[in-house]
């Protein structure tokens, strides 16, 4: 299988991530990888095919995530035929983009769509990737599965739910990495305004209802192909636990991974969502879960195999790697 890996910046890619342990999986099962950015495609070149500056991805012996993701940034880009890729994954972060390089944050998707129409195998689906990449995706699924929520630019409709609702979160439909989540008491809180002013400087606004036990964290569960992604009966699954006086849970902000028993409500939340994941062509996402309810979708880039891999000393790469291979028929 020829695979390429479409990221934000190949030279800012970090080693302990997710994306490299999904490529040096792709690498260590003998497949030809190679890693490219946003911005090294070319449209219209070489008789109208999709070209793309790309690094070779090559796995040594000894190698550590390190020292293949070094060899990786030192290789000097080739031109390489997009068109002739088995599988494009997709595992950028637009949302880094939309600050600094308004441009590039949606180009992956459509470059995907592209290369779709071309044959090639595109994950997650380019089209539902356009979708899912905000937060409103979520109200695309069972009621059951999410809490309350509203998305708005009005500050008067937000305090209204919050008056209504009580305990809530406000968040950028956009967003990523825990920026501008706020939590509101009630109606009665007084940065409510300041709050809402510093959300919607990124646009929409989601809130939603507060769920009981948030201020313990989420859980994060790896989704493949419509199924609770594990191996050797390991579970990609871990909780995510807020330190400090931070009430965000995110490992970017200082949260703390510990394992999660997966049960019959977190099965039963997959259950739920399964069809309409694999429907729309999302091949591998992380859901966050708290109690019953998914709070987000991560569909884009999703990240933690480095958590599942400390805590159960299972990498779970190869499972992700193997369904891809099942999928473009490489087999």
């Amino acid at each position: 299988m020829k695979i390429a890996f479409l990221v934000t910046d190949v030279p800012t890619e970090v080693d302990e991530y997710t994306t490299t342990r999904l490529a040096r999986a792709a690498a260590a099962a003998g497949h030809e990888v190679w890693y490219l950015g946003v911005t090294d495609v070319e449209v219209g070149a070489g008789e109208g095919y999709l070209m793309g500056r790309a690094r070779a991805a090559h796995l040594e012996d000894r190698d550590t995530l390190e020292s293949f993701m070094e060899r990786i940034k030192e290789q000097e880009p080739q031109r390489v035929v997009l068109d002739g890729l088995d599988a494009l994954f997709i595992r950028n972060e637009s949302v880094d983009d939309l600050q600094d390089r308004p441009w590039a944050a949606p180009l992956a998707p459509v470059f995907g769509q592209m290369l779709k129409a071309r044959g090639v195998t595109v994950v997650n689906d380019p089209m539902s990737l356009i979708r899912a990449t905000s937060k409103l995706y979520l109200e695309e699924f069972p009621e059951q599965v999410r809490p309350r929520s509203l998305v708005t630019r009005d500050p008067a409709a937000i305090e209204q739910f919050v008056r209504e609702v009580g305990h809530s979160v406000v968040k950028p439909l956009y967003g990523a990495k825990g920026r501008n989540v706020f939590m509101v008491e009630d109606e009665n809180e007084a940065n409510l305004a300041q709050m809402t002013e510093a959300v919607l400087a990124d646009g929409y606004a989601v809130v939603q209802e507060f769920v009981d036990g948030e201020e313990e964290g989420d859980a994060r569960i790896f989704v493949l192909e419509g199924r609770i992604l594990e191996r050797d009966g390991r579970y990609a699954a871990f909780r995510r636990v807020p330190t400090g006086n931070d009430p965000r849970a995110n490992i970017s902000v200082g949260g703390r991974s510990v394992p999660l028993e997966v049960g019959e409500t977190e099965r039963a939340i997959v259950a739920a969502m399964a069809d309409k994941l694999v429907a729309d062509g999302m091949f591998l996402v992380g859901i966050d879960v708290i109690g019953d309810k998914v709070v987000e979708i991560n569909a884009e880039s999703p990240g933690g195999m480095q958590s599942v891999e400390r805590l159960y000393d299972v990498d779970v790469g190869p499972v992700v790697i193997d369904a891809l291979e099942a999928r473009t028929g490489s087999r």
